[in-house]
């Protein structure tokens, strides 16, 4: 594998525009872009005041912290003080302040993993020029351009350069043959953190395209053949381009009921991120609390919460609530479902994209606390598209809702216990785990001491591996061989 970023040009937070392959790569805001310099700079001055270089800077806590201070002098700068990074100035220059702020022991349970199979048959031979021109840089993981989405860099990045105890790798919709990630796919990559002695850390998805003929009855073999811990469905997917809704009694119900007599019932829906060539109709929440009062006994976990990248987030609004997380909690609420009950909402992508914006940050997190549930918010990360998710981790462990937004529409305060809560506690109870055991079971496994070793001289690639550009999105999209 080739170095890795050796003259420390890249922040440890990756204030970058890559997406997760569903959506167009969204352009830096002014705030941001200052940001970027603002830390770009403070790193340099200070690694010189430290005499280090700044590579080995920026791998300290306080290279983390001296990005994320950026960012609220930026924001400051301009008025948008709804969220900010609760970390003291000093810890740009005293690590140990800065791990203080953005270290932790928490059970972090990431409910949304992804990689590839680099040589799969989703990889169109007619499109495979895209691989050697174009497509991501090999600097970028130090391997091949797909390469750098495959289980070897799956497992580097999530279970030794985060903090992640645990995990679940998801699926993602294509059409039967163009699946990146094969269910067999995913149960080899299971297959290899268990002979780490990790059987214990990551779990998969079983995808269902209820839409499809057949998918239905394939459940049961999905189950008995590979064990999968919960079904993952994307309504805005089709077979002609067209999607389904829930509680649609010939596709959405039959899909649910199968779920509960196989036991499983657990069910992650995409809603939300618009699906690039896709009609979005079918991805807003507008089912979801109604399949949830009809079936109480089945935890419906909302990838994404149902936040759009486009849409303007601020205070639930019932009578602006189409779409966005607003439409997820207009739909609980007309459904009489109360907070913390069988409606869950996932981070992925959505926290990736709100640590650019803590005022959205703020109102977006603050909404789903309040009307979905304090102990129904989960964590998850849409990585390996955005790397490794320590950066995501460490934003999470500083951010604060501001006082005044609390005050103004009964926000609540993030303090330690709610972040537990959303790292990995939360997950636990749908999941049907005990973290205690699993705490115990990860504390002396064979992934825990070659992180161990690996922690002593660390290499953290601090990069984002999801396209960046429109160039790089459509070359995605042409290896793919067409859209999802």
């Amino acid at each position: 594998m080739a170095p890795i970023d050796p003259e420390g040009r890249r922040l440890p937070v990756k204030l970058d525009t890559a997406t997760n392959g569903e959506y167009l790569p969204m352009p830096l805001t002014d705030p941001v872009v200052i940001a970027k310099r603002l830390a770009h700079e403070q790193v340099s001055r200070v690694s010189r005041r430290l005499g280090m270089t700044r590579r080995a800077f920026l791998k300290s806590a306080s290279g983390a912290a001296t990005t994320l201070l950026a960012m609220n002098q930026a924001f400051a700068a301009f008025g948008r003080t709804g969220g900010r990074y609760e970390i003291p100035v000093e810890a740009a220059y005293e690590p140990d302040l800065a791990q203080a702020a953005l270290g932790g022991k928490e059970f972090i349970f990431d409910i949304q993993g992804h990689h590839v199979n680099p040589e799969g048959p989703w990889r169109k031979p007619t499109n495979r020029w895209t691989y050697s021109l174009r497509f991501f840089p090999q600097s970028d993981c130090g391997d091949g351009a797909i390469e750098c989405f495959s289980a070897e860099h799956f497992i580097r990045e999530v279970f030794l350069d985060s903090d992640t105890t645990m995990a679940v790798l998801s699926a993602v919709p294509a059409a039967p043959g163009d699946d990146p990630l094969t269910i067999e796919d995913a149960a080899a990559t299971r297959a290899t953190v268990d002979a780490l002695k990790g059987s214990h850390r990551l779990l998969i998805h079983g995808l269902v395209r209820p839409n499809l003929p057949g998918e239905i009855d394939a459940m049961s073999m999905q189950k008995e053949k590979y064990g999968v811990a919960a079904w993952k469905t994307y309504t805005q997917w089709g077979p002609s381009g067209k999607g389904y809704w829930l509680d649609d009694p010939n596709v959405g119900i039959p899909f649910i009921e199968k779920a509960r007599s196989l036991g499983v019932k657990v069910i992650c829906i995409h809603k939300g991120l618009p699906l690039f060539g896709l009609d979005y109709t079918h991805s807003t929440c507008r089912d979801i609390g109604v399949v949830a009062k009809r079936f109480p006994d089945v935890a419906f976990i909302v990838y994404h919460s149902g936040y759009e990248p486009k849409r303007k987030e601020g205070r639930y609004d019932p009578n602006n609530a189409s779409a966005g997380v607003d439409s997820l909690i207009k739909s609980v609420q007309d459904n009489g479902i109360p907070p913390n009950s069988n409606v869950y909402a996932e981070l992925g992508s959505t926290w990736k994209l709100l640590m650019r914006d803590p005022g959205q940050a703020a109102h977006v997190l603050g909404k789903l606390f309040k009307y979905v549930g304090e102990n129904n918010v989960l964590w998850g990360t849409d990585s390996i598209w955005y790397g490794s998710p320590q950066d995501q981790i460490q934003a999470f462990r500083a951010f604060q809702i501001g006082e005044p937004l609390r005050e103004r529409h009964g926000y609540p305060e993030i303090t330690a216990e709610l972040r537990t809560k959303v790292f990995g506690l939360n997950a636990a109870k749908p999941y049907g785990i005990s973290t205690e055991e699993i705490k115990r079971r990860t504390a002396s496994d064979r992934v825990a001491g070659i992180k161990q070793v690996y922690l002593e001289h660390p290499e953290p690639s601090f990069a984002s591996y999801g396209p960046k550009t429109r160039r790089e999105f459509f070359d995605l999209l042409r290896l793919r061989g067409g859209p999802l």
